[in-house]
Protein backbone atom coordinates (compact mmCIF):
# COMPACT_ATOMS: atom_id res chain seq x y z
CA UNK A 1 0.00 0.00 0.00
CA UNK A 2 1.61 3.23 -1.20
CA UNK A 3 1.74 6.69 0.33
CA UNK A 4 1.83 9.35 -2.39
CA UNK A 5 2.41 13.11 -2.35
CA UNK A 6 0.57 15.07 -5.03
CA UNK A 7 1.96 18.58 -5.33
CA UNK A 8 -0.52 21.07 -6.76
CA UNK A 9 -3.25 18.57 -5.90
CA UNK A 10 -5.88 21.28 -5.45
CA UNK A 11 -5.31 22.56 -8.97
CA UNK A 12 -7.15 21.55 -12.11
CA UNK A 13 -5.25 18.45 -13.25
CA UNK A 14 -3.89 17.56 -9.82
CA UNK A 15 -7.33 17.37 -8.22
CA UNK A 16 -8.56 15.00 -10.91
CA UNK A 17 -5.49 12.85 -10.32
CA UNK A 18 -6.13 12.73 -6.57
CA UNK A 19 -9.63 11.39 -7.24
CA UNK A 20 -8.20 8.76 -9.56
CA UNK A 21 -5.72 7.64 -6.87
CA UNK A 22 -8.48 7.31 -4.28
CA UNK A 23 -10.24 4.78 -6.50
CA UNK A 24 -7.18 2.50 -6.32
CA UNK A 25 -6.98 -0.26 -3.72
CA UNK A 26 -3.18 -0.09 -3.49
CA UNK A 27 -3.04 3.53 -2.26
CA UNK A 28 -2.92 3.90 1.51
CA UNK A 29 -2.53 7.67 1.78
CA UNK A 30 -2.57 10.71 -0.51
CA UNK A 31 -1.04 13.93 0.76
CA UNK A 32 -2.07 17.00 -1.21
CA UNK A 33 0.53 19.75 -0.99
CA UNK A 34 -0.82 22.99 -2.44
CA UNK A 35 -0.12 26.67 -1.84
CA UNK A 36 -3.73 27.57 -2.77
CA UNK A 37 -2.74 30.38 -5.09
CA UNK A 38 -5.35 31.81 -7.47
CA UNK A 39 -5.47 28.56 -9.50
CA UNK A 40 -5.68 26.10 -6.61
CA UNK A 41 -8.92 25.63 -4.66
CA UNK A 42 -10.11 23.03 -2.19
CA UNK A 43 -13.44 22.99 -4.05
CA UNK A 44 -11.68 21.25 -6.93
CA UNK A 45 -11.23 18.19 -4.74
CA UNK A 46 -14.96 17.87 -3.99
CA UNK A 47 -15.64 14.91 -1.68
CA UNK A 48 -12.02 13.72 -1.88
CA UNK A 49 -11.22 16.01 1.04
CA UNK A 50 -13.43 13.95 3.33
CA UNK A 51 -11.67 10.68 2.50
CA UNK A 52 -9.72 9.19 5.43
CA UNK A 53 -6.90 8.54 2.93
CA UNK A 54 -6.41 12.25 2.17
CA UNK A 55 -4.21 14.61 4.12
CA UNK A 56 -4.30 18.24 2.97
CA UNK A 57 -1.24 20.42 3.57
CA UNK A 58 -1.28 24.08 2.63
CA UNK A 59 2.29 24.95 1.76
CA UNK A 60 4.80 25.91 -0.88
CA UNK A 61 7.21 23.57 -2.67
CA UNK A 62 9.90 26.21 -2.06
CA UNK A 63 9.65 25.49 1.70
CA UNK A 64 12.61 23.13 2.12
CA UNK A 65 11.79 22.06 5.69
CA UNK A 66 8.17 21.31 4.89
CA UNK A 67 9.03 19.43 1.71
CA UNK A 68 11.68 17.36 3.50
CA UNK A 69 9.30 16.47 6.33
CA UNK A 70 6.61 15.31 3.92
CA UNK A 71 8.77 13.43 1.45
CA UNK A 72 10.46 11.30 4.09
CA UNK A 73 7.07 9.84 5.04
CA UNK A 74 5.94 8.90 1.52
CA UNK A 75 6.80 6.41 -1.20
CA UNK A 76 6.17 8.46 -4.34
CA UNK A 77 5.79 12.04 -5.56
CA UNK A 78 3.59 13.15 -8.45
CA UNK A 79 4.56 16.74 -9.15
CA UNK A 80 1.90 18.99 -10.71
CA UNK A 81 2.61 22.23 -8.82
CA UNK A 82 3.58 24.95 -11.29
CA UNK A 83 2.93 28.43 -12.52
CA UNK A 84 1.26 27.68 -15.84
CA UNK A 85 -0.40 30.63 -17.57
CA UNK A 86 1.54 31.85 -20.60
CA UNK A 87 0.31 35.47 -20.50
CA UNK A 88 1.19 35.80 -16.81
CA UNK A 89 4.70 34.52 -17.52
CA UNK A 90 5.42 37.60 -19.67
CA UNK A 91 5.04 39.84 -16.61
CA UNK A 92 5.99 37.51 -13.74
CA UNK A 93 8.83 35.42 -15.19
CA UNK A 94 10.69 35.41 -11.88
CA UNK A 95 7.80 33.70 -10.11
CA UNK A 96 7.68 31.07 -12.86
CA UNK A 97 11.39 30.35 -12.51
CA UNK A 98 11.16 30.17 -8.73
CA UNK A 99 8.23 27.76 -8.57
CA UNK A 100 8.84 25.69 -11.68
CA UNK A 101 12.62 25.38 -11.48
CA UNK A 102 13.74 25.97 -7.88
CA UNK A 103 10.60 24.34 -6.45
CA UNK A 104 11.16 21.24 -8.58
CA UNK A 105 14.80 21.13 -7.45
CA UNK A 106 13.69 21.34 -3.80
CA UNK A 107 11.42 18.33 -4.25
CA UNK A 108 14.10 16.35 -6.09
CA UNK A 109 16.67 16.97 -3.38
CA UNK A 110 14.25 15.64 -0.76
CA UNK A 111 13.45 12.66 -2.98
CA UNK A 112 17.17 11.89 -3.24
CA UNK A 113 17.75 12.16 0.51
CA UNK A 114 14.86 9.88 1.38
CA UNK A 115 15.17 7.34 -1.44
CA UNK A 116 11.71 7.92 -2.89
CA UNK A 117 10.43 4.98 -4.96
CA UNK A 118 9.06 7.05 -7.89
CA UNK A 119 8.98 10.70 -8.89
CA UNK A 120 6.67 11.71 -11.74
CA UNK A 121 7.31 15.21 -13.05
CA UNK A 122 4.32 16.56 -14.99
CA UNK A 123 5.19 18.84 -17.91
CA UNK A 124 3.77 20.16 -21.19
CA UNK A 125 4.08 19.87 -24.96
CA UNK A 126 4.97 23.57 -25.05
CA UNK A 127 8.58 22.72 -24.19
CA UNK A 128 9.02 21.44 -27.76
CA UNK A 129 8.05 24.81 -29.19
CA UNK A 130 6.19 25.31 -32.47
CA UNK A 131 6.09 22.56 -35.08
CA UNK A 132 5.57 23.74 -38.66
CA UNK A 133 5.02 20.13 -39.68
CA UNK A 134 5.34 16.67 -38.19
CA UNK A 135 5.07 15.81 -34.49
CA UNK A 136 7.50 15.97 -31.59
CA UNK A 137 8.66 12.70 -30.11
CA UNK A 138 10.23 12.32 -26.69
CA UNK A 139 13.65 12.63 -28.38
CA UNK A 140 12.86 15.92 -30.12
CA UNK A 141 14.88 18.99 -29.07
CA UNK A 142 13.36 21.42 -26.58
CA UNK A 143 12.76 24.82 -28.18
CA UNK A 144 10.46 26.82 -25.89
CA UNK A 145 9.53 30.32 -27.01
CA UNK A 146 7.83 31.86 -23.94
CA UNK A 147 8.93 32.20 -20.28
CA UNK A 148 6.38 29.62 -19.05
CA UNK A 149 7.53 26.95 -21.50
CA UNK A 150 11.19 27.81 -20.87
CA UNK A 151 10.73 27.35 -17.13
CA UNK A 152 9.07 23.98 -17.68
CA UNK A 153 11.80 22.86 -20.08
CA UNK A 154 14.38 23.77 -17.46
CA UNK A 155 12.50 21.87 -14.76
CA UNK A 156 12.28 18.83 -17.07
CA UNK A 157 16.05 18.86 -17.51
CA UNK A 158 16.64 19.33 -13.78
CA UNK A 159 14.38 16.33 -13.10
CA UNK A 160 16.08 14.12 -15.67
CA UNK A 161 19.52 15.15 -14.41
CA UNK A 162 18.53 13.97 -10.92
CA UNK A 163 18.06 10.51 -12.41
CA UNK A 164 21.29 10.62 -14.41
CA UNK A 165 23.52 11.88 -11.59
CA UNK A 166 21.87 10.57 -8.42
CA UNK A 167 19.56 7.78 -9.53
CA UNK A 168 16.36 9.51 -8.41
CA UNK A 169 13.65 7.40 -10.13
CA UNK A 170 12.22 10.23 -12.21
CA UNK A 171 9.78 9.97 -15.11
CA UNK A 172 8.63 13.03 -17.06
CA UNK A 173 5.21 13.32 -18.72
CA UNK A 174 4.42 15.95 -21.35
CA UNK A 175 0.78 16.44 -22.23
CA UNK A 176 -1.07 18.43 -24.85
CA UNK A 177 -3.75 21.02 -23.97
CA UNK A 178 -5.96 19.75 -21.15
CA UNK A 179 -9.62 20.63 -20.66
CA UNK A 180 -12.50 19.51 -18.48
CA UNK A 181 -14.42 20.38 -15.30
CA UNK A 182 -12.81 22.63 -12.66
CA UNK A 183 -10.35 24.33 -15.03
CA UNK A 184 -9.56 27.93 -14.10
CA UNK A 185 -11.30 30.44 -16.43
CA UNK A 186 -8.01 31.98 -17.58
CA UNK A 187 -7.69 29.09 -20.07
CA UNK A 188 -9.43 29.29 -23.45
CA UNK A 189 -12.16 26.65 -23.06
CA UNK A 190 -13.50 27.67 -19.63
CA UNK A 191 -13.02 31.35 -20.49
CA UNK A 192 -15.03 31.03 -23.70
CA UNK A 193 -17.70 28.81 -22.15
CA UNK A 194 -18.29 31.03 -19.13
CA UNK A 195 -18.41 34.16 -21.30
CA UNK A 196 -20.72 32.64 -23.92
CA UNK A 197 -23.10 31.28 -21.31
CA UNK A 198 -23.46 34.82 -19.94
CA UNK A 199 -24.05 36.25 -23.40
CA UNK A 200 -20.72 38.06 -23.44
CA UNK A 201 -18.24 38.44 -26.27
CA UNK A 202 -15.11 36.30 -26.66
CA UNK A 203 -11.90 37.22 -28.50
CA UNK A 204 -9.77 35.19 -30.89
CA UNK A 205 -6.07 35.97 -31.30
CA UNK A 206 -5.30 36.68 -34.95
CA UNK A 207 -7.73 34.80 -37.16
CA UNK A 208 -7.97 31.78 -34.89
CA UNK A 209 -5.29 29.99 -36.90
CA UNK A 210 -3.43 28.46 -33.93
CA UNK A 211 -3.51 24.65 -33.84
CA UNK A 212 -3.60 22.71 -30.58
CA UNK A 213 -4.12 19.07 -29.61
CA UNK A 214 -6.90 18.63 -27.04
CA UNK A 215 -6.73 16.11 -24.20
CA UNK A 216 -9.46 15.50 -21.64
CA UNK A 217 -8.06 15.86 -18.12
CA UNK A 218 -9.20 12.34 -17.17
CA UNK A 219 -7.23 10.87 -20.07
CA UNK A 220 -4.14 12.78 -19.00
CA UNK A 221 -4.56 11.47 -15.47
CA UNK A 222 -4.87 7.87 -16.59
CA UNK A 223 -1.69 8.34 -18.64
CA UNK A 224 0.16 9.82 -15.66
CA UNK A 225 -1.04 6.94 -13.50
CA UNK A 226 0.34 4.44 -16.01
CA UNK A 227 3.70 6.22 -15.82
CA UNK A 228 3.57 6.21 -12.01
CA UNK A 229 2.92 2.46 -11.95
CA UNK A 230 4.96 1.20 -14.88
CA UNK A 231 7.04 4.00 -16.34
CA UNK A 232 10.78 3.39 -16.62
CA UNK A 233 12.90 5.83 -14.56
CA UNK A 234 14.81 8.28 -16.71
CA UNK A 235 12.21 8.16 -19.49
CA UNK A 236 9.92 10.85 -20.94
CA UNK A 237 6.35 10.02 -22.01
CA UNK A 238 4.21 12.23 -24.27
CA UNK A 239 0.46 12.08 -23.50
CA UNK A 240 -1.89 13.27 -26.25
CA UNK A 241 -5.58 13.33 -27.00
CA UNK A 242 -5.49 12.63 -30.70
CA UNK A 243 -7.61 15.59 -31.85
CA UNK A 244 -6.07 18.70 -33.42
CA UNK A 245 -8.17 21.84 -33.92
CA UNK A 246 -7.51 25.44 -34.82
CA UNK A 247 -8.77 27.85 -32.20
CA UNK A 248 -11.37 28.98 -34.73
CA UNK A 249 -12.63 25.41 -35.13
CA UNK A 250 -12.71 25.01 -31.35
CA UNK A 251 -14.65 28.27 -31.04
CA UNK A 252 -17.24 27.01 -33.52
CA UNK A 253 -17.82 23.89 -31.45
CA UNK A 254 -18.18 25.90 -28.24
CA UNK A 255 -20.60 28.34 -29.87
CA UNK A 256 -22.85 25.46 -30.86
CA UNK A 257 -22.74 23.84 -27.41
CA UNK A 258 -23.45 27.17 -25.69
CA UNK A 259 -26.32 28.10 -28.05
CA UNK A 260 -24.39 31.16 -29.22
CA UNK A 261 -23.32 32.49 -32.61
CA UNK A 262 -20.40 34.23 -34.27
CA UNK A 263 -21.77 37.67 -33.38
CA UNK A 264 -20.24 37.03 -29.94
CA UNK A 265 -16.74 36.54 -31.38
CA UNK A 266 -14.20 39.28 -32.14
CA UNK A 267 -10.72 38.86 -33.60
CA UNK A 268 -7.94 40.83 -31.92
CA UNK A 269 -4.23 41.24 -32.75
CA UNK A 270 -2.21 38.15 -31.97
CA UNK A 271 -0.20 38.15 -28.75
CA UNK A 272 3.58 38.02 -28.91
CA UNK A 273 5.30 34.64 -29.37
CA UNK A 274 1.99 32.88 -29.92
CA UNK A 275 3.19 29.59 -31.43
CA UNK A 276 1.02 28.64 -34.39
CA UNK A 277 1.14 24.86 -34.02
CA UNK A 278 2.00 22.32 -31.35
CA UNK A 279 2.04 18.61 -32.19
CA UNK A 280 3.21 15.55 -30.28
CA UNK A 281 3.60 11.88 -31.10
CA UNK A 282 2.39 9.71 -28.19
CA UNK A 283 3.21 6.34 -29.77
CA UNK A 284 5.69 5.51 -27.01
CA UNK A 285 3.23 5.53 -24.10
CA UNK A 286 0.65 3.73 -26.24
CA UNK A 287 3.01 0.92 -27.20
CA UNK A 288 4.99 0.64 -23.96
CA UNK A 289 2.29 1.23 -21.35
CA UNK A 290 -0.99 0.61 -23.19
CA UNK A 291 -2.28 4.19 -23.04
CA UNK A 292 -5.32 5.12 -25.13
CA UNK A 293 -7.39 8.32 -24.84
CA UNK A 294 -10.91 7.31 -23.87
CA UNK A 295 -12.90 10.56 -23.95
CA UNK A 296 -13.78 11.84 -27.43
CA UNK A 297 -13.54 15.57 -27.96
CA UNK A 298 -17.27 15.77 -28.76
CA UNK A 299 -18.22 14.04 -25.51
CA UNK A 300 -15.61 15.85 -23.46
CA UNK A 301 -16.63 19.33 -24.63
CA UNK A 302 -20.31 18.57 -24.08
CA UNK A 303 -19.56 17.32 -20.57
CA UNK A 304 -17.44 20.38 -19.83
CA UNK A 305 -20.08 22.86 -21.01
CA UNK A 306 -22.75 21.06 -18.96
CA UNK A 307 -20.53 21.16 -15.88
CA UNK A 308 -20.24 24.92 -16.24
CA UNK A 309 -24.02 25.23 -16.60
CA UNK A 310 -24.45 23.25 -13.39
CA UNK A 311 -21.72 24.93 -11.31
CA UNK A 312 -22.18 28.67 -11.67
CA UNK A 313 -21.40 29.09 -7.96
CA UNK A 314 -17.87 27.74 -8.53
CA UNK A 315 -16.69 29.46 -11.69
CA UNK A 316 -18.41 32.86 -11.54
CA UNK A 317 -16.33 34.30 -8.62
CA UNK A 318 -13.05 33.32 -10.27
CA UNK A 319 -14.08 34.86 -13.58
CA UNK A 320 -14.99 38.15 -11.92
CA UNK A 321 -11.61 38.35 -10.20
CA UNK A 322 -9.05 35.86 -11.57
CA UNK A 323 -6.57 36.56 -8.74
CA UNK A 324 -8.98 35.93 -5.90
CA UNK A 325 -9.40 32.46 -4.35
CA UNK A 326 -12.85 30.98 -4.33
CA UNK A 327 -14.81 30.82 -1.11
CA UNK A 328 -13.33 28.05 1.00
CA UNK A 329 -15.38 25.05 1.96
CA UNK A 330 -15.31 23.60 5.46
CA UNK A 331 -12.55 21.07 6.02
CA UNK A 332 -12.10 19.16 9.29
CA UNK A 333 -9.21 20.67 11.24
CA UNK A 334 -7.47 17.30 11.45
CA UNK A 335 -7.08 17.27 7.67
CA UNK A 336 -5.31 20.60 7.26
CA UNK A 337 -1.85 21.46 8.39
Amino acid sequence: MEKIIVTGGAGFIGSHFVKLLLASNDVAEVTVLDALTYAGHKENLDDALTSPKVNFVRGNILDEDLVDDLVQRHDAVVHFAAESHVDRSFFEAGAFLATNVVGTHTLLEAAKRHHIHKFVHVSTDEVYGPMACGSASERSPLRPTVPYAASKACSDLIALSAFATDGVPVCVTRSSNNYGPHQHPEKIIPLFVTSLLKGEQVTLHGTGQHIRNWLHVEDNCQGINLVLRRGIPGEVYNIGGGTDLTTRELTGRLLELCDADWDQVACIPDRKANDVRYAMDFTKIAEDLGYRPRVSLADGLAQTVQWHRDHLHLWAPAQRNPDAPLAEINVPASMER
